[in-house]
């Protein structure tokens, strides 16, 4: 949700134009403050976002999006596996004209990556389907010295300039061996009969696999080990990556009907969700992609939309039922990262973040959004402080 201040809005962010009620409830009732979830270092990604949010060090365990990718989908790592993202992108001549082919259903996906598999899977190379356009590629004895760009970050850039490198000698025979991958992907898809449909019917096609965030299995503590407030705990999101991250923090996946990862995902499901989760799980991570999308597509009103579907769709009715209950809960509500719809890529800015339950003393901050959280009582957060914070609460 976070964003930079727009002209189009007279210099506000989007936090501050939409109507969003709720969440300037919760920043009224609660403490607020920033938090920077991007360690010094690593790239503003998902996945360096969310983990931190939850206290992981980048540093013991930061691994790329592709191992988090797998564990959501069920592909158990061997030693030596390298696992790494594999976009479906629409290349249009020789730029990479978005990272998501606009808008692939899963089950088109699934024709494609299985296609690809056919033709070019081996006792080292395996495609597994993912959902929608986000996929995973297992390189068995890879080397994950890669440089790899994310496709989000080069919307309307010429691709090869940012084809993936080797960083040393010992992951050249990766690097060739990827990079042969994609051309040959790019050469199967461009005649698919699936592509060919998408494009009469003025679709995007999804004509080559994009391959980058690889590593191999992380080495994270289950949160159930160093918090002991939770014995149990879940995580509902539409990400694959989330999932992963989930699944290596011991948390049970939550799937929700209709949860899509995009502006018409099914907000009132997610929040019944957590609420059912609420009543039997000590810790909910409960997370929504949309404004993240809208972001990545650069549309303002897109964005704005899908903050007040969140405010009114999704926290509105979670507040509502816990203003019924008597047992104490703990909420927080933060982004994971800014999208600027101008950039239309993740920056590491700090994040607005605030904390309430029930009896708290509030700050003066009376709405959520980044410039009034800088004068929150928790001031700048970063490392495990957040979480720390939020679980002594």
């Amino acid at each position: 949700m976070a964003d930079w201040p727009c002209e189009e809005l007279a210099g506000r962010t989007l936090l501050q134009y939409a109507h969003t009620p709720h969440f300037d409830r919760l920043a009224r009732m609660g403490r607020n403050g920033l938090l920077q979830t991007v360690q010094k270092g690593f790239h503003p990604g998902s996945e360096v976002a969310n983990s931190s949010i939850l206290g992981y060090d980048q540093t013991l365990v930061y691994e790329g999006r592709g191992p988090l990718e797998a564990a959501s989908i069920g592909v158990e790592l061997e030693p030596g596996d390298l696992a790494l993202r594999c976009n479906l992108v629409c290349i249009q001549g020789d730029i990479l004209k978005n990272h998501s082919c606009g808008r692939l259903e899963t089950e088109e996906g699934d024709v494609l990556i299985s296609y690809l598999q056919e033709n070019l899977g081996s006792d080292r190379v395996h495609f597994y389907t993912g959902v929608q356009y986000r996929h995973l590629l297992v390189v068995k004895g890879g080397d994950k010295r890669l440089q790899c760009t994310p496709p989000h970050d080069i919307p309307g850039k010429p691709f090869r300039q940012y084809m993936l490198k080797a960083e040393c000698t010992q992951a050249e025979d990766t690097a060739k061996l990827l990079t042969e991958l994609i051309y040959k992907s790019q050469e199967l898809l461009r005649t698919h009969p699936l592509n060919q449909s998408r494009m009469d019917a003025g679709q995007d096609p999804a004509n080559s696999i994009w391959p980058w965030g690889g590593g191999y299995r992380p080495a994270m503590q289950p949160l159930t080990t160093t918090f002991p407030q939770i014995s149990s705990g879940a995580v509902i999101t539409a990400v694959d990556l989330i999932r992963g991250i989930g699944h290596y923090a011991g948390l049970r996946t939550i799937s929700v009907e209709g949860a899509t990862g995009l502006y018409d995902t099914n907000y009132e499901g997610k929040a019944a969700a957590a609420i059912e989760a609420l009543r039997t799980d000590d810790f909910v991570y409960l997370h929504v992609e949309a404004s993240d999308e809208a972001g990545h597509d650069g549309s303002i009103p897109l964005k704005l939309q899908t903050i007040a579907d969140l405010d009114r769709r999704l926290l509105g009715p979670i507040l509502d039922e816990l203003d019924t209950w008597d047992q104490p809960v703990c909420i927080a509500l933060l982004p994971d990262h800014p999208t600027p719809c101008q950039l239309r890529t993740h920056t590491a800015e700090p994040v607005p973040f605030c904390i309430w339950y029930r009896g708290m003393e509030p700050d003066s901050v009376q709405t959520f959004d980044e410039v009034a959280a800088r004068n929150g009582a928790y001031g700048l957060l970063g490392g495990d402080e957040f979480i720390r914070t939020f679980m002594n609460c």
